[in-house]
């Protein structure tokens, strides 16, 4: 087993399978009186987030504390970061701390890379900049598995801001691990110089691609991101790669709807979608606690 998770290409097919499979286990847990097992007791996770963060950071803390581990919640803001002290010396801080494992996010691509030359413990990607996002790769694999019963042959378009996304980046890279086809779907202005190294497929046409596929994953448009404007206006982008009923009407009958969260409802997924039958979206929620137990019980509690 790898000693951190700072990307998805970390994974081979086995390692990811295995993490998968333990999730299963780790989920069995969630209709248990009590929640919890021993596996990380006396250990410390420290989770260091430089973003602003709801989902990724309660879902770390809850899935370390069912293990039973000790969760320290270190936040930039309120902190010596916020005075000016860098991330190497935020560090340190924590080798000297003691921190078994580090779940860093960060608004520089790259920076958990750094930061495991620093630490002896574990480090794992919870986020970086637009690069990537390993955690919820997985925990849309998790999905997916037990949504449609398994991932290889599956067809998976992901849709949206991919420029912007770290999450579309590790999602390309894990499902071709684990043997499905991608295409990515979005206008010209938000697909990344160097596409065409990814393992995946691009279409500009949202329309074109809805009949082929067995899931489609929609991605936020990250305003925060964008220095200038990428598209003519929030309605023209609905227009063009929002999901509404009428595209979901084109998708195979078994076919179901991903988003990585926060939604903007309204433009990229209208509410009706977001809150059918169809739509995993709270599942992924729900399914991120038992995959990041995987994740933590394999890197600390499972082999050394």
């Amino acid at each position: 087993m790898i000693h951190d998770l700072l990307s998805a290409a970390d994974l081979d097919a086995d390692s990811a399978t295995l993490i998968l499979d333990t999730a299963v286990e780790m989920a069995a847990m969630a209709d248990r009186d009590i929640k919890k097992l021993p596996t990380l007791r006396g250990r410390t996770v420290v989770n260091l987030f430089y973003e602003d963060s709801t989902r990724t950071r309660i879902s770390f803390e809850a899935a370390a504390k069912r293990l039973s581990a000790d969760v320290i919640n270190f936040s930039a803001k309120g902190s010596s970061v916020s005075k000016g002290e860098s991330l190497k010396d935020t560090a340190l801080t924590l080798q000297a701390m003691g921190a078994d494992a580090v779940v860093v996010r960060h608004q520089a691509s790259g920076a958990p890379h750094r930061l495991a030359t620093w630490v002896d413990g574990r480090v794992i990607n919870a986020g970086d900049g637009t690069h990537e996002h390993p955690t919820q790769a997985l925990l849309d694999a998790y999905t997916l598995r037990s949504r449609l019963g398994g991932i290889a042959g599956r067809h998976v378009a992901i849709v949206g801001d991919v420029l912007h996304s770290r999450v579309a980046r590790s999602n390309v890279l894990l499902l071709h691990t684990l043997g499905a086809k991608v295409t990515l779907v979005a206008p010209p202005t938000l697909v990344p110089v160097g596409v065409s190294e990814w393992n995946a497929d691009v279409s500009y046409d949202f329309d074109a691609v809805l009949p082929s596929v067995d899931a489609v994953m929609m991605l936020r448009v990250q305003r925060e991101r964008m220095g200038e404007a990428y598209f003519p206006s929030a309605r023209e982008y609905s227009r063009r790669y929002g999901l509404d009923p009428v595209r979901v009407s084109r998708l195979p009958e078994h076919a179901i709807v991903m988003h990585p969260g926060p939604m903007i409802r309204g433009m990229e997924i209208t509410p009706e979608v977001a809150d059918s039958p169809r739509s995993t979206i709270v599942e992924q929620v729900a399914n991120g606690v038992a995959v990041r137990m995987s994740v933590l019980y394999h890197l600390l509690g499972g082999f050394k």
